[in-house]
């Protein structure tokens, strides 16, 4: 038997940060995969917000080559919707969201955590992150929760035990 929300807090944690997920994936990531410029300051909100963080932070967000234009139209057109899965899956302790949760979870890990870290730390110079706190500030969350979420679904009918 499933518990009750209430006593499995760590699942409000990732309802609360999968939200704010969706959230993102919709503002950030679908600006570069439909190919808006956002190089420069911007009146538009959403513009300069991406302006805002890439300009000194993250080169290869701010100047996507296709394949990076693929990985954020993944962010945007596949995990924001997970994510809506996801949280309502969580919020309602649905157990048959585990394996799509652990094949999120090595997805998103495996492209963000090797391969974009990989560019901006080891890559090509050009691009290189020019701030590495500023980049893992605002990156590493999309590593360390996923992460978190493969240890909070290792074992099966996760939502009836606390972690």
């Amino acid at each position: 038997m499933n518990l009750p929300l209430r006593d499995r807090k760590i699942d409000v944690f990732f309802a609360v940060l999968f939200s704010a997920f969706t959230v993102t994936s919709l503002i950030s990531d679908l600006l570069p995969t439909v190919g808006v410029d956002f190089s420069r300051p911007s009146d538009n909100f959403f513009v300069n917000s991406n302006y805002w963080y890439a300009h000194d932070a993250d080169p290869l967000f701010m100047h996507p080559p296709d394949w990076m234009r693929i990985v954020t139209g993944l962010s945007a057109f596949v995990y924001m919707p997970f994510y809506v899965v996801l949280v309502f899956a969580i919020l309602t302790g649905r157990n048959w969201i585990q394996l799509p949760a652990v094949i999120y979870a090595t997805m998103i890990v495996t492209l963000t955590g090797i391969v974009v870290f990989g560019v901006e730390f080891f890559g090509d110079p050009a691009f290189r992150t020019g701030n590495p706190a500023k980049f893992l500030a605002f990156n590493l969350p999309y590593v360390l929760v996923p992460l978190l979420l493969l240890v909070r679904m290792r074992k099966p009918l996760p939502f009836t035990r606390r972690f």
